[in-house]
């Protein structure tokens, strides 16, 4: 069984935030799951072949090409929660 410091970590990890009581009732449930996933490690995969996609569609890209933009940049300025300052949107510097 996963152990709650287990589970605490994995949350971290997924930048979820748990309460005591979700981390107990997660440690039982992921444990769970694990047990499954162990055993799809049984089943003989020897012979079987890589499947990446089942669609059948290959190398399914659209044409690379400019497109003339539908809104003007006053439009996109206006449409900003953010100071516009010099028709530019004004960010908080990132770097500390």
């Amino acid at each position: 069984m996963l152990s709650e410091e287990q589970v605490r970590d994995i949350a971290k990890l997924a930048r979820i935030k748990l309460t005591d009581e979700e981390v107990s009732k997660f440690s039982k449930q992921l444990t769970s799951v694990l047990g499954y996933v162990d055993i799809l490690g049984e089943v003989d995969t020897e012979n079987v072949k890589e499947t990446s996609q089942v669609t059948g569609l290959a190398n399914v890209m659209e044409k690379d090409e400019i497109k003339k933009s539908q809104s003007t940049r006053e439009e996109l300025l206006g449409c900003s929660e953010l100071a516009v300052d010099s028709n530019q949107v004004r960010v908080m510097n990132a770097i500390k």
